[in-house]
């Protein structure tokens, strides 16, 4: 199954490609992403648990339980762990407006001190946050390309191609679903919490990950005002 990334390709391979030709995915709708091979996938963010703070009953059930959900796997899974560098602003401007409205003076230069130590010790640590996610893909069992007759058909009745076309994403959909709820249910027993991503959130993790190299969170707009078709 296909990763975040495409292949790497030798400097000559390389010359001449636009940027899109790197990207496997097609487009992003509907919670989906549809790749270039047709296959679709579907993401789900992964809660984790201290595997070592449990008592050696719930190791034994947490393993057994895992290990029946690996037994009724039926499909390739991918396992993704996404590691970035924790972001704090959001709490620094917290803090900063706190120190800002405190009248009393000892607290605010507490709040003021207490802000300048988390600010340097993140920075000088260096801490990552991690985040992990399950890939569910779904392959197609027909051709990606239609054949002559299909092609003449869509000519002459559009409308009707690009109803039969919308129908048939819906119904394979559905199956990526079913897997989704398979693996939900195989992992609840875990303890493990999982929730699929939603288009918009697909979107931001997908340019995360061709983008490692921009610190600055991006501000993804509204999914509605993109036009997703040109990814």
């Amino acid at each position: 199954m296909e990763f975040l990334h495409s292949k790497k390709l030798t400097k000559n391979e390389a010359a001449g490609k636009s940027t899109q030709e790197f990207v496997d995915i097609a487009e992003i709708k509907d919670n989906v992403v549809v790749l270039k091979n047709g296959t679709l996938r579907a993401v789900l963010a992964v809660s984790s648990i201290n595997f070592d703070l449990k008592s050696s009953g719930e190791q034994e059930a947490i393993v057994a339980a895992y290990q029946g959900f690996l037994n009724s796997l039926d499909f390739p899974l991918q396992i993704l762990i996404s590691s970035r560098r924790l972001d704090i602003d959001p709490y620094l401007k917290i803090l900063d407006g706190k120190e800002k409205v405190q009248p009393n003076e000892l607290l605010r230069f507490q709040i003021s001190e207490y802000r300048g130590f988390i600010k340097n010790l993140v920075s000088a640590a260096n801490i990552m946050t991690k985040s992990f996610y399950i890939v569910v893909p779904f392959a197609l069992t027909e051709g990606k390309k239609g054949d002559f007759l299909e092609r003449i058909k869509a000519a002459i009745n559009p409308k009707q191609a690009l109803f039969e076309k919308k129908s048939e994403f819906e119904g394979f959909k559905d199956q990526l679903w079913q897997r989704v709820d398979h693996i939900s249910a195989g992992l609840g027993g875990t303890g493990i919490r999982m929730v699929p991503l939603k288009t918009e959130e697909l979107i931001e993790l997908y340019y995360n990950a061709y983008n490692p190299t921009v610190i600055e969170k991006t501000e993804i707009v509204d999914t509605e005002k993109l036009e997703l078709s040109a990814l």
